[in-house]
């Protein structure tokens, strides 16, 4: 067996690779990115699905012919809506209408039908505008939980290990049965082997669980002594997702904050009648391995990531509208000694000024978050080192002066090491 695995990069797709690649197929991983996967041992093809040559089904058609099958696990949970088009409609059909004698299987998720988020609107479409193909399965997986995160579930771990008290958004009652990645990724598997037909077909697991008890369960799990649960009103919480979408943190959304105001439970009773039981319990997930001290590190360090670079920001912008609006004569006789005339040092500050305030804009927008660390570093480096010989002085002035400098190295280093999510 030969199997294309569309967003093979992603949390699901690689579990999906790994499980097809132990069962002995032969796998075919694209991604945006490839390099990972080539380190792993993968045969990779690189495409970027918001590439319009992507939507061609001649981009696919080589990688697909002779019965090789496709697995579409890419998808986005924010974007304009051009990026949720390419990658959750133009992209899967023109791969799905490449196929030259495979099979198809495609992940959705549970309660688009019901939801108005973006990401549930776009999920619709994919769906509709696949189905009049031959050869297809959709899966609709609920609440996808792993021995690594990312996303929702380092959303729910993130909020397990909250100090004092545990958040939950509105009372904690919301039902879930999650399923394992490894589960899905052997229930993809089944699925390419005797194909179930179209569907759309939930996919949960055995057990139901509520979003206090799943969080809970988690944070025994951390090794976190037990604090109370406090119900966030929903108002809030919503207005928390919008201000996540505003400022791109991650899984801090509104789509994430509705999965969680009402809860994922997935009915599989249709794929269990074929294929038995979907996967283990809840409570097996957690007591399949211990928690390591990176698990800790990463719950802890996953809300603190968006707070260092929003931090990072402010910064940034007020040393910018500093640098652009202090009159020339606060700093013009501290500079005089140097062989520039004050209209040049006048126009060095406005342009620092204006640095500042791009990589402020940057950080708030969090455009290439790793590129714009190291313009930070570079940035902060400079201003040292010149300010080192304009005014070595301020190494010992009585508030901190440029020594404050050394912390905010250590905290831009923390943010570049903190950017790569996957």
């Amino acid at each position: 067996m030969k199997v294309l695995v569309l967003g093979a990069d992603g949390f699901i797709g690689r579990h999906i690779i790994f499980a097809l690649r132990a069962a002995g197929v032969a796998v075919l991983a694209s991604g945006r990115r490839t390099t990972a996967l080539k380190e792993l041992g993968f045969q990779t093809l690189k495409a970027d699905l918001t590439d319009p040559s992507t939507h061609d089904p001649a981009f696919w058609r080589p990688h697909l012919a002779g019965g090789v099958h496709l697995v579409n696990a890419a998808g986005i949970l924010t974007g304009s809506d051009a990026r949720f088009k390419a990658i959750h409609v133009s992209a899967p059909l023109a791969a799905c209408q490449a196929r030259d004698g495979g099979h198809a299987v495609l992940i959705s998720a549970v309660g688009i039908d019901r939801s108005k988020t973006g990401f549930a609107r776009w999920r619709r479409f994919g769906e509709r505008a696949v189905k009049p193909l031959a050869a297809l399965t959709i899966l609709r997986p609920g609440l996808v939980l792993a021995d690594t995160s990312y996303g929702g579930s380092s959303l729910i771990r993130a909020l397990a290990a909250w100090p004092w008290r545990t958040p939950l958004v509105g009372a904690g009652t919301q039902p879930f049965n999650p399923i394992h990645a490894e589960d899905l990724a052997q229930l993809v598997l089944a699925c390419l082997q005797n194909p179930p037909g179209f569907g759309p077909f939930d996919v949960g697991g055995p057990t139901t669980v509520t979003q206090g008890a799943m969080i809970a369960a988690y944070r025994r799990w951390l090794g976190l002594p037990k604090v109370m649960q406090i119900a966030l009103p929903l108002a809030l919480a919503r207005g928390l997702g919008r201000l996540g979408d505003a400022l791109r943190i991650g899984p801090l959304s509104l789509t994430a904050v509705q999965q969680l105001e009402v809860g994922v439970l997935a009915d599989p009773t249709d794929l269990v009648a074929k294929f038995g039981p979907l996967g283990r319990p809840f409570s097996a997930m957690l007591a399949a391995r211990p928690a390591g001290t990176q698990d800790l590190w990463q719950a802890r360090l996953y809300l603190l990531k968006p707070a260092i670079r929003l931090v990072l920001a402010l910064m940034w912008l007020v040393s910018g509208l500093v640098g652009l609006t202090t009159p020339p004569g606060s700093f013009l006789p501290i500079l005089a000694h140097l062989p520039l005339g004050e209209a040049a040092l006048t126009g060095l500050a406005r342009g620092a000024g204006l640095a500042d305030l791009g990589l402020a804009l940057a950080l708030l927008r969090n455009w290439r978050p790793q590129s714009v660390g190291w313009a930070q570093l570079a940035l902060v480096i400079a201003y040292t080192a010149g300010f080192s010989l304009i005014a070595p002085s301020e190494w010992l002035a009585p508030l901190g002066g440029l020594l404050k400098n050394l912390p905010v190295l250590a905290l831009i280093a923390t943010h570049i090491a903190l950017a790569e999510e996957r």
